[in-house]
């Protein structure tokens, strides 16, 4: 092989490796490791938000009892079922009132002794209030006498004396009567007590309401306040809300709620916050709060699961961001800012969400700015970029 040949095939091979490592080099730099960050792009709008609550609660009865004996015993009879109506004063169930009813009559009769006892004591009190007059006038007519001294001191004293006792007897006479009256006044109060206690074995419900749960029957044994029979009025359902306290501000009473119960989620139902509750919960983090309906729905179950979206006054007009554009370096709020056309991690102070997924940026960007809304991967201050329409392209239709 002569050496012109033998230079013209070192020429090709070294044009076939320069086309081969030009090839490595533009594959590396346009799809491989070096390739520019594929991100879409976005720019501030000017406007307004209607911002929402958004929030999970279960409907619950703000009025409810719970029916039940205020002394241990057993049921003798429950006389409703749930599902039943009530009305206010019905008599719902009865406890075995044992030995109420002959000590009820044991008290009837001590009433009647004391009766009779309070009037002998008032006769008594009378024959002593007619002995100590006579005995007055007695004792006046001995003292004219003893003053013409026609007795003697010795026989006035006598009739002193008896007049002094019949005093007395007329005291003991009327303390005999007080004492029959506390007497009698104490065994009433027992009997009414014991009354009170032989109605107490008779559960009357204390409102219009309807039974939701049947807790005992009849022959069943119960405690001092375990409930034989629930009530809930129907017309007081409400939802009992939970929201997450980082998205809670605004939250106040009398904002409207549109509420979607699970049993029929596409005919939502209005009403408004009727009640913020004190106390939150440190464990979930939620505020709680009480939505009453505008209309109580029929038939709907207590424990149901609703969501509940409250509507917010609209926000004073500011830039507008997709909430995908924001992302947080070193614990601070930002995003990514096309400067020279490259990205710059810019910090920006942010408003109010919206459940769109818009967000209002108050501080950190003006209407001409560029951002970043996604990114093929992460970011980094001065990263090459591509722009596109879209990190995905759409499937074409069959």
């Amino acid at each position: 092989m002569n050496a012109t040949a033998l230079l013209k095939r070192r020429l090709v091979m070294g044009a076939v490796a320069l086309a081969l490592i030009g090839g490595m080099a533009y594959v590396s730099l346009r799809t491989g490791p070096l390739a520019p960050i594929k991100v879409t792009l976005t720019s501030p709008v000017e406007g307004s938000l209607n911002p929402s609550i958004f929030g999970i609660g279960s409907v619950e009865a703000r009025r409810s009892w719970m029916v039940g004996p205020t002394v241990a015993g057993r049921v003798l009879s429950v006389k409703v079922d749930v599902g039943d109506s009530v009305k206010a004063g019905q008599l719902l169930a009865e406890m075995d009132p044992v030995d109420f009813s002959e000590r009820l009559a044991a008290l009837d009769a001590s009433l009647a002794r004391a009766g009779s006892t309070q009037s002998a004591a008032q006769a008594q009190w009378l024959d002593a209030k007619a002995r100590s007059a006579l005995a007055a006038t007695t004792t006046q007519r001995n003292q004219d006498l003893a003053r013409q001294h026609f007795i003697s001191p010795g026989a006035l004293d006598t009739v002193l004396q008896s007049q002094a006792s019949a005093n007395a007897a007329v005291q003991a006479a009327q303390a005999n009567v007080a004492g029959a009256g506390q007497d009698l006044t104490r065994l009433k109060a027992e009997r009414a007590a014991l009354a009170q206690q032989r109605n107490n074995v008779r559960l009357f419900a204390p409102a219009d309401a309807v039974v939701t749960t049947r807790d005992a029957e009849a022959g069943s044994t119960v405690v001092a306040g375990q409930p034989v029979l629930r009530l809930m009025d129907p017309a007081s359902l409400w939802i009992k809300l939970r929201v997450d306290q980082g998205r809670s501000a605004g939250l106040a009473n009398g904002i409207r709620a549109s509420i979607a119960l699970r049993s029929r989620p596409q005919t939502p139902l209005s009403g408004q916050v009727a009640r913020l509750e004190l106390l939150a919960d440190s464990v979930t983090e939620e505020r709680l709060a009480q939505v009453a309906f505008d209309a109580p729905p029929a038939n709907v179950s207590v424990g149901e699961m609703a969501e509940v979206t409250l509507q917010l006054p609209a926000t004073a007009a500011a830039l507008l961001l997709p909430n995908a554009t924001i992302q947080y370096q070193k614990g601070q709020s930002g995003v990514w800012r096309l400067k020279d056309g490259r990205p710059e991690f810019t910090p920006v102070q942010l408003g109010i969400q919206s459940l769109d997924g818009q967000v209002q940026v108050l501080k950190g960007l003006d209407k001409n700015d560029r951002v970043v809304v996604y990114s093929q991967k992460a970011l980094s201050n001065g990263a090459r970029i591509s722009v596109v329409d879209a990190l995905v392209k759409p499937e074409a239709p069959q």
